[in-house]
């Protein structure tokens, strides 16, 4: 059920949403220049954002609670009043003493910060046409209501118009908004989807807590690449940036551990190098037990199949665990020839050789499939010292030889496998 409130004819709406004219142009005697970015300060926050922040756009901010959302943008909104400008955070739900409080803990002191207590949008848009801030920040968008509806703070109307008068300010002056966003049980921001369609760009800050790591991941982005992703660790001073995931995922890593097997995750246009452990043991139960961490489910049963075919494994009565080390969550299919030798690699108790990466997507009839960017992960591999390959044969055809890395290509899984078995 949805929420709709009528309105009183004649009701107040704002004057105008920041289009330049009121006449239609052709598109061709469009001032076509590139859209000025505003760094932020924080190369990994500019890296999701596509080089910065692009003036008058909306920024949707979701995540758990306790993520790090407030924090990260409080470290990066002294970055935003460049020049002599001001900054304006405008918080929902704590007092300004306690807003200047976490400031402190994370070293943050701008004289061009201001920090209001406000859940009216009125009096929100009033203090921020006096203060005439270079960016803007409400936390959150769930507690800010607007007194043209008569529904509660958080409601479906209420967030929906919240949402519309920020927007319409942003493209109006010409002022960053950046909207923090409750999220529900099931991971997705609170409130009529409509909201992530009336903003710019929509960013989920992801992390388990049992880490200390955090990924701020790009889902929907107008002004660049969506699926970017940024690496950051939360400490005592705040957020700290990850200049290198993939050494990072990859440190405590056993040498000689069996299950243990390094693939590469292909975010946005950063490559990322992890470790995938598998674990296969006798099943005391009268049905296996299955369970993945950080890979879907059903993708690791339907490899689990293929394997009881193609190469006469018996799984059936094993328990097989699988878990992505970090807490990164994978979904592309370049994990699955990984995840065949990680299983083999425990089931026989067979160590792959710690220098060695694996790509490679498994068909329903074993065949290695080709997977795409394969020099860009493999560059990547070698940057960390890694000096063998497998891949598929498909890759192998226009491929350049690079010194210092052996390729070794796979046409079926029983290649793998032999290979794993081989290397003991």
């Amino acid at each position: 059920m949805k929420e709709e409130i009528i309105r009183k004819a004649g009701a107040n709406r704002p004057a105008g949403v920041g289009i330049e004219t009121q006449v239609p142009i052709p598109i061709g005697d469009i001032n076509g220049t590139e859209e000025m970015r505003l760094p932020t300060g924080i190369g990994e926050l500019d890296r999701v954002l596509g080089g910065g922040v692009v003036p008058g756009s909306v920024i949707l901010v979701g995540g758990d609670p306790g993520i790090g959302k407030t924090t990260l943008l409080l470290q990066a909104l002294p970055s935003l009043s460049y020049g002599n400008g001001n900054v304006l955070y405008v918080s929902g739900e704590e007092s300004v003493r306690q807003i200047k409080m976490r400031g402190d803990r994370l070293n943050v002191s701008c004289p061009s910060l201001y920090i209001h207590a406000a859940t009216s949008l009125q009096e929100i848009l009033k203090v921020a046409k006096e203060l005439e801030p270079q960016a803007l920040v409400v936390d959150s968008i769930q507690t800010v209501f607007t007194e043209e509806i008569s529904s509660a703070p958080g409601s479906v109307s209420q967030v929906q118009e919240v949402a519309c008068q920020l927007m319409w300010y942003a493209k109006r002056t010409g002022v960053p908004v950046f909207l923090i966003g409750h999220v529900t049980k099931e991971g997705v921001i609170a409130g009529p989807r409509l909201l992530e369609h009336i903003v710019d760009t929509v960013l989920y800050f992801e992390g388990e807590k049992g880490h200390a790591y955090r990924i701020l991941r790009a889902v929907k982005n107008r002004f660049g690449a969506t699926n970017e992703i940024g690496v950051f660790e939360m400490n005592d001073g705040g957020l700290t940036e990850v200049d290198n995931p993939s050494e990072l995922f990859l440190s405590g890593r056993p040498e000689q551990g069996t299950g243990s097997v390094v693939v590469s995750s292909l975010e946005g246009s950063r490559p990322i190098l992890v470790e995938l452990q598998a674990l296969v043991a006798e099943t005391g139960y009268a049905m296996p037990k299955r369970m993945a961490n950080g890979i879907e489910l059903n993708r690791v049963a339907l490899l689990l199949a293929v394997m009881e075919k193609r190469l006469g494994l018996h799984l059936s009565g094993q328990d097989v665990y699988i878990n992505i080390v970090g807490g990164l969550q994978i979904d592309e299919p370049t994990m699955d020839l990984g995840i065949v030798v990680a299983v083999v690699s425990s089931l026989r108790d067979r160590p792959i050789d710690p220098r060695t990466i694996v790509l490679g997507e498994v068909g329903l009839g074993g065949e290695v499939r080709p997977v795409n960017q394969v020099e860009v992960r493999v560059r990547e591999a070698m940057k960390l010292g890694f000096e063998r390959c497998l891949l598929p044969v498909g890759n192998l055809k226009k491929w350049k030889p690079i010194s210092g890395m052996e390729m070794i290509g796979i046409q079926e899984i029983r290649g793998a496998f032999d290979l794993v078995m081989a290397d003991a």
